[in-house]
């Protein structure tokens, strides 16, 4: 009896931790405002259900009106189970729509055999999503990428394009035409794939295609797995750096001007010669080490 209650407690706490952290997300960036019309794309992977699944339980409480419609893409790929998203979505309480459009063929046609085909799939997919966002009126449109995501991205782009660029939780999209956001922005992958277990989603595998996974984002997301393991807190802080950026310390002459820089600025600059931060957590136990010994 008290184990049944301690599940109960523990889930308690994902779900409300899951909808507090999307409703800081939401604040923190302006995603959703009055009047908007969300379009929130489904996958019919567990992020998406669980985006879906929370913006509908803040939508009964939200301070502002906004609505939701569900999309998602039938791409057309072999065995992929029409019925499931349909039969899923009839049993809420949203309007949704079911886009049906043959990439499959298109990506098949234009990358060789054992090839990854995930990038021609993506853009062609992006595109069809905002046609279809313009079709619906949609002001906005939802992507169920998560903290973890958002963190690889990072390290891809460092590792493999020598940019210091990530996922932004709001902007605009590719056609100019759409604000694009990411509202599970500060939630982790696997408070995620509890939630998912918990409401038993009708997950559909995202390898119908045949295609390999991006071996790159594969290696990046190990290391951040072995990372949680080590280390706990290392991704979350790696993340938190994207919201605490010092451009005076990196070397981008585009966010400073180093070039005009003399001591006469010193007093209009956050930080001076000051290279490594220490942690909160360093802080404190030096404070502890100082208060024990003996005076």
């Amino acid at each position: 009896m008290a184990d049944q209650r301690k599940l109960e407690y523990d889930q308690n706490k994902l779900v409300k931790r899951l909808q507090r952290q999307v409703g800081e997300a939401i604040a923190d960036f302006n995603m959703i405002e009055e009047g908007d019309r969300i379009m929130v794309c489904l996958s019919g992977g567990k992020d998406s259900y669980a985006m879906l699944d929370i913006l509908q339980a803040l939508q009964k409480r939200a301070p502002v009106d906004f609505e939701l419609i569900a999309v998602n893409l039938d791409q057309k790929q072999p065995g992929f189970p029409e019925h499931v998203l349909p039969n899923y979505l009839d049993s809420l309480d949203i309007n949704y729509r079911i886009v049906e459009e043959d990439t499959y063929s298109i990506v098949a046609d234009k990358i060789p055999a054992g090839k990854t085909t995930c990038s021609l799939c993506s853009r062609l997919r992006r595109g069809i999503l905002y046609r279809t966002a313009g079709e619906l009126g949609a002001s906005k449109i939802a992507l169920g990428h998560h903290l973890d995501d958002m963190v690889e991205t990072l390290f891809l782009n460092m590792f493999h394009g020598a940019r210091l660029k990530s996922m932004p939780p709001k902007l605009v999209s590719d056609d100019k035409k759409n604000i694009v956001i990411r509202p599970l922005a500060y939630c982790r992958e696997t408070d995620l794939e509890s939630f998912s277990q918990l409401r038993g989603f009708p997950i559909i595998p995202c390898n119908l295609c045949g295609s390999q996974e991006n071996l790159q984002r594969k290696k990046i997301k190990q290391m951040l797995a072995d990372w949680d393991t080590e280390q706990p807190g290392r991704v979350v802080n790696v993340f938190k750096s994207l919201s605490r950026v010092t451009g005076s310390h990196l070397m981008d002459r585009n966010l400073f001007d180093f070039a005009s820089l003399t001591t006469e600025h010193a007093d209009s600059l956050t930080e001076l010669d000051t290279a490594f931060d220490e942690s909160p957590m360093e802080t404190l136990l030096q404070r502890s080490q100082l208060l024990s010994e003996p005076q």
